[in-house]
């Protein structure tokens, strides 16, 4: 049986072992596959996994022989489900693997933002603080955030892990959800709706998936409901935010801050307005890339499909 990997270098750039993957077939790993060959190098095999390279309803029909589609990330939206469940193809993804890597990564780009440690390391080595008549200084102002509210849109895994931390750094978290888990509630989190998140929260932070209702949800109306100079946190998905109309906040000041590992179009373009904003950190998409989470995913990428060939469903997409 041959299996074939699309995109195999984001999730293992050489760090990790393919062995595991190898014992069930005959595997070949591309490293990137541009979109007018992935066809030709599937091929006639029937067990595919992908990161971010399409899987149309046009390959599927290119590719008659396809089985199983191993989606090696959370998100799906790279195959087409609805062409592949007609096929009777199994697609599957990996939920919850990097739920601790993406919640320590969104508050470490809140930190950032509160401490500018990058820059003032920086300044440091280019010889600034050598030749300041005071004993300190520093570039941008400094928040303390104990005592301030969070407010996270998505209170799944990765939004409660943030809440957690959160809450142990002293702030008080209003979570938005919909599903709500009322044991989750204490003096220091509780549910609210979304207006009053954005009315209330001194730090947004998105950790929803994106839908048809999520998509742009940050946008120029719902800038006006919220606080002068709140914090925006980013590393869900790029396209939760009209990054103009983020652009246009952070440049007039009343988005104090934001900082995001994830834009509308990946690679980001140069075109991207989020480029021409003020007090905006921009990171790579790095969020879930920690080696342990890329590790889990890896053995949970390799048990998907050895359920299936048991006859057993794991993570199964359903449409």
């Amino acid at each position: 049986m041959r299996i074939v990997v699309l995109d195999g270098y984001a999730l293992n750039p050489g760090d990790l072992s393919w062995d595991s993957l190898k014992k069930l077939g005959e595997l070949t790993v591309y490293d990137r596959t541009p979109e007018a060959e992935v066809a030709g190098r599937i091929g006639d095999a029937k067990i595919i996994f992908t990161n971010k390279t399409p899987i149309t309803k046009e390959t599927l029909e290119r590719c008659p022989q396809i089985k199983y589609i191993g989606v090696l990330a959370t998100g799906y939206n790279v195959v087409d489900v609805v062409a592949a469940t007609e096929r009777g193809i199994t697609v599957t993804n990996i939920p919850s693997y990097g739920a601790d890597a993406v919640s320590q990564f969104a508050i470490a780009l809140l930190l950032e933002l509160c401490h500018r440690i990058g820059d003032h390391a920086d300044s440091v080595l280019a010889g600034d603080w050598a030749n300041k008549p005071d004993w300190c200084y520093w570039n941008h102002p400094l928040i303390e955030l104990s005592g301030k509210t969070m407010g996270i849109i998505g209170y799944g895994k990765i939004g409660q892990r943030t809440g957690h931390i959160a809450q142990a750094m002293g702030m008080t978290v209003l979570a938005n959800d919909v599903t709500k888990y009322p044991e989750l509630e204490s003096e220091t989190c509780h549910y609210v709706s979304l207006d009053q998140l954005y009315q209330k929260a001194d730090v947004i932070v998105l950790h929803v998936p994106l839908f048809s209702y999520t998509r742009e949800m940050i946008n120029a109306e719902s800038i006006r409901k919220m606080k002068d100079g709140v914090l925006i946190i980013n590393n869900s998905r790029g396209q939760l935010i009209a990054e103009a109309d983020l652009r246009d906040a952070l440049n007039s000041g009343k988005v104090g801050g934001a900082a995001v590992d994830v834009v509308s179009t990946e690679p980001i373009k140069l075109t991207n307005p989020l480029l021409q904003a003020k007090n905006i950190i921009i990171t790579p998409h790095i969020s879930w890339a920690p080696r342990e989470s890329r590790q889990r995913l890896m053995d949970i990428a390799v048990d998907n499909l050895a359920c299936y060939l048991k006859g057993e469903q794991r993570n199964v997409v359903k449409v």
